[in-house]
């Protein structure tokens, strides 16, 4: 880049995001290297694209619950734990502990009750009775495993870049690459963090797409997207000359440097940014919103409040266009005293939760939308001990846990798969993370093996070759 631009750039904010803006994140190296694709030949934007075969869903909204919900609490009632409460987990060297100094093979029982609900009968606990209310628009999956994975870093890359290693570009990037937005004034990806960063974070990560594609964070307190509004001396006139002014500088810099992704890139989210200050501002806007859809999420309730608002906002978003928005809570990882933590825990998400798939239901938009709700891993049936008098808890499980899906072609009022007779691994129509993943892409219309990008001169995918296919049972 000239040392003029460069100058520009850095002396002239102009109030353009640079965490809202993917581009942005890349405050050098500029000019791509070796291993970039030469644009002369292809160019990536934002452009809508046809889906390779005819799309069920357009969007998707991922709650995603960090930290390793317990399935036996919550989704997959065991009656086996009561009879043998207490008791030595039969061939309990397989149990495979995340933390060995708290290990325990001892059989431990929910401490609460399951009911069957809705037409279709599916249980679910006592701990979600909003959940209860939509279980026939739902399907639960309660045989998801991660093979040779054991914590959370690890479990969250596999089930948002079907690996557990860094390195890979995220479900909503591939997403994005492959359908474009349907949107010109709002990112096609959003990632809205509430709680805090998960750890290991960003998995919203474009990583070796272009960086056209990767996610805008959206934070849980204001301003939501960081230095999005200019400040006052910029607003108006001035903005709009310095604006034109480095159009013209962009468009030579793009004339000298023909291909070259990141430089392409930011441009696009320069111009992506002025149009975001009204229209995200808008988007994220909650005082527009009735008093019966505040009510429905609980936005009034100091104990929903959190969740309420990441879920009205990721409906808000998708209703402007939003292609792909993963709302991340990292709150579920309980060692020790489970019994107390996952009602506290359940007590402020299930009612936002539920009301998510109800309004977008009531607005028309939960047929061409993917509701997903779930985490990392569940927990071990046997009791972990933290220490002399502390309440006991529940190690990580990735051999067998439960998520609950709906909308966008998904059946309603289904269970899928089950683990054993304990709850410890998935023994009747497992899915993976790469089946997970296929699905999701045929429900876009995208083919798995041809949504691929030459990285090096060699063809990388979201789903590995072989290694996943889409679990054509949950589809309607």
């Amino acid at each position: 880049m000239n040392s003029s631009r460069r100058h520009f750039l850095s002396q002239n904010a102009l109030g353009i995001s640079s965490l809202a803006l993917t581009a942005l994140l890349k405050d050098d190296g500029l000019l791509a290297a070796t291993n970039k694709p030469n644009l002369t030949q292809k160019t990536y934007d934002l452009s809508a694209k046809d889906p390779q075969k005819e799309p069920q869903a357009k969007a998707m909204i991922s709650m995603f619950m960090g930290g390793g919900p317990s399935h036996l609490e919550l989704l997959d009632p065991k009656p086996m734990l009561d009879k043998y409460a207490g008791k030595p987990f039969p061939n309990a060297k397989n149990l495979k502990f995340d933390n060995v100094g708290g290990a325990s093979p001892i059989i431990m029982p929910s401490a609460y009750a399951f009911e069957k609900c809705g037409q279709s009968g599916t249980e679910i606990s006592e701990l979600l009775p909003e959940l209860k209310t939509i279980s026939d628009d739902i399907t639960v999956i309660r045989s998801m495993t991660l093979p040779n994975i054991r914590n959370h870093v690890a479990g969250m890359r596999a089930l948002t870049t079907g690996r557990g290693q860094a390195g890979h570009p995220s479900l909503g990037s591939w997403i994005t690459y492959g359908l474009g937005s349907e949107t010109d004034n709002l990112p096609s990806f959003v990632a809205l963090i509430v709680g805090g960063n998960p750890p290991g974070s960003p998995f919203w990560d474009s990583v070796q797409l272009p960086s056209i594609y990767q996610g805008t964070v959206v934070r849980e307190t204001t301003p939501r997207i960081m230095n999005l509004t200019p400040p006052a001396h910029l607003k108006g006139a001035a903005q709009k000359e310095q604006l034109a002014t480095l159009e013209k500088l962009n468009q030579l810099d793009l004339k000298n440097y023909p291909g070259e992704n990141d430089l392409s890139a930011r441009i696009a989210s320069y111009e992506l940014a002025a149009k975001m200050q009204t229209s995200a501002t808008d988007a994220l806007d909650l005082s527009k919103e009735t008093a019966a859809t505040r009510k429905l999420y609980g936005l009034e309730d100091k104990n929903t409040k959190q969740l309420a608002e990441a879920c009205i906002i990721a409906r808000r978003l998708v209703e402007r266009g939003v292609r792909f928005v993963q709302i991340w809570n990292y709150a579920w990882d309980m060692h020790s005293n489970i019994t107390a933590a996952i009602k506290t825990r359940t007590e402020r998400v299930d009612q936002p939760c539920a009301a998510l798939v109800k309004d977008l239901k009531s607005r028309g938009l939960l047929d061409s939308t993917i509701v997903q709700w779930g985490g990392e891993m569940g927990r071990l049936p046997v009791i972990q001990y933290r220490g002399p008098g502390k309440p006991p808890g529940r190690d990580h499980n990735t051999e067998g846990f439960s998520i609950w899906m709906a909308g966008g072609g998904i059946k309603g009022g289904h269970v899928h798969g089950a683990t054993d007779e304990f709850g410890h691994v998935a023994v009747d129509q497992p899915v993976t993370q790469h089946d997970f993943h296929a699905t999701i892409l045929k429900q876009f219309g995208l083919d798995q093996n041809k949504l691929t990008y030459k990285q090096n001169a060699l063809p990388i995918a979201l789903v590995e070759m072989e290694k996943g296919k889409p679990v054509d049972g949950i589809i309607a």
